[in-house]
């Protein structure tokens, strides 16, 4: 990485306190040192989300994760920062720049239960754990379009603690993301990856982003050689959907983009969301092609779509 003044010797890379976080930011540094020749260091920080006991649907899921990283990157205490990019919110801080999205992890969420069991093996009544009323909506609409009961209980924690709850036996089941488990090593954990049509993710799920000051611009050009152009893509469209439903952080969407076509590489995408109540009993889901090169138009239509049909009513208030 080039500079006009002396290169610096380390780059200090921001990251949660959690396992996950760590890993994921472990990933992200070897590979920032790659492209930069440059030692690269954690910067374990501590964020709202991490010591607020409450539900996320309560202290506001989006950014809670975010901010102080967000905040000790413009005062200069970090050089860059990695995020899970579902937690993002919508929204262009000023002063940051977006620098790398790299190569996605299975966006998919996955169940764990007890004694091995899929989801469709779970006796009627089963406790099933999760923090997400997206995943609350989806179960519930799951259960209602089989017949089935489930007992969908809200839970916070760490993938330790989660897990916990069904080795205590305390719950039958708990849903995760699939994307987590794997950067933890966990995936032999898992006794089913929900298919698409069951579970759809958050928008920019199993995907990762990589901030920096948008002024440090040797390093902006540095990390972009990290940046995957079909995940950037395909993670602006589930971003631009979600931007303009102006949903609440708690609001149960669902959004997925891929590749689409006969192409290679990929010249469009496939768009598929999903909006619903925590109870399953109403839901709009819509999917939409549209071109790679202009992803946020794609989102946009199709959330206008979506809401033209009622989404808006599904979502409750719209709080961030």
């Amino acid at each position: 990485m080039s500079s006009s003044t002396e290169p610096a010797r380390v780059l200090r890379l921001g990251t949660r306190r959690s396992a996950l976080a760590k890993a994921q930011s472990g990933a992200v540094a070897d590979l920032v040192a790659k492209v930069t020749g440059t030692t690269v260091e954690l910067v374990e920080i501590t964020t709202y989300g991490d010591t607020s006991k409450e539900a996320l649907a309560q202290i506001g899921g989006t950014g809670v994760f975010v901010s102080a990283l967000r905040d000790a990157l413009l005062a200069g205490r970090i050089d860059l920062a990695v995020h899970s990019l579902k937690d993002l919110p919508t929204a262009a801080p000023r002063g940051l720049a977006l620098a790398a999205v790299p190569p996605r992890e299975d966006p998919r969420d996955v169940l764990v239960a007890r004694d091995g069991l899929r989801l469709a093996e779970l006796p009627d009544g089963a406790r099933v754990g999760t923090g997400s009323p997206r995943r609350m909506a989806q179960l519930n609409a799951w259960a209602l379009r089989t017949g089935r009961r489930l007992d969908v209980v809200p839970i916070r924690g760490n993938v330790d603690t989660r897990v916990g709850f069904v080795r205590s036996g305390e719950l039958d089941a708990v849903v995760l993301a699939h994307a987590g488990l794997l950067r933890l090593g966990r995936a032999e954990e898992v006794t089913e990856v929900l298919p698409f049509d069951t579970m759809l993710p958050a928008p920019g799920q199993g995907a990762l982003a990589v901030e920096c000051s948008a002024s440090h611009a040797d390093l902006v050009t540095a990390l972009a050689e990290l940046d995957d152009p079909l995940t950037r893509a395909a993670v602006t469209a589930e971003r631009s959907l979600l931007a303009a439903l102006e949903a609440g952080c708690s609001a149960p969407v669902g959004a997925h983009a891929v590749g689409w076509g006969d192409e290679l590489p990929a010249t469009e995408l496939r768009l598929a969301a999903f909006v619903g109540r925590p109870d399953g009993a109403a839901m709009v889901q819509l999917s939409a092609t549209g071109s790679l090169d202009d992803a946020s138009a794609l989102g946009r239509d199709l959330a206008a779509e979506m809401l033209a049909q009622g989404a808006a009513g599904l979502m409750g208030e719209r709080d961030c």
